[in-house]
């Protein structure tokens, strides 16, 4: 089993003089914003990980993005623990991966972290964002407009982006 991990992973992080495995994205940020858009609409779920001061805390979230990728959207339970801790400090992040739990993943998957900063939506953008989100997951209509459901958007300020195992890309938005 070591064996085959190692075959996947890779030996040594080369890094040349000039270069570093992490790149900070210029001129081509809107390719790869695209190819972003792209990805994210394949991926159903992210992890969001909220604090309540003590502890990070993680949870699966239904996700969304606006076409801009400036959004991230998802909804929780007014009563649960992400809600507490996202009124109390909306700083966040968002973990969206296509890993499939194989060996193959440390070669094959891309991860991507989003930070940002969480608000609830207020009427005025509300229905825009709900045409959004309810397009990726018509089957949360009801849980959507529920009174005990809030809805959130994340402002991004930055993605960072993880291919290969060790290939790091930052973009800001």
């Amino acid at each position: 089993m070591k064996d085959e991990v190692a075959s996947v992973i890779p030996h040594k992080l080369e890094e040349k003089e000039d270069e570093s495995p992490l790149e900070s994205i210029g001129p081509g940020k809107d390719k790869l914003l695209e190819q972003l858009g792209r990805f994210f609409e394949a991926q159903p779920l992210a992890v969001l990980a909220t604090q309540n001061g003590i502890a990070p805390y993680v949870s699966l979230v239904a996700f969304a993005s606006d076409d801009r990728l400036t959004y991230l959207l998802f909804s929780t339970t007014k009563s649960t623990r992400k809600y507490s801790n996202l009124m109390a400090n909306p700083a966040v992040s968002l973990l969206i991966d296509n890993r499939k739990n194989k060996i193959e993943d440390f070669r094959d998957s891309m991860a991507v972290t989003a930070l940002g900063r969480a608000e609830p939506l207020e009427d005025s953008e509300r229905s825009i964002m709900e045409k959004i989100y309810l397009m990726k997951h018509p089957y949360l209509v009801d849980f959507l407009h529920s009174p005990t459901t809030a809805f959130f958007k994340v402002r991004i300020d930055k993605y960072i982006v993880v291919t290969h195992f060790q290939h790091v890309v930052e973009i800001s938005v």
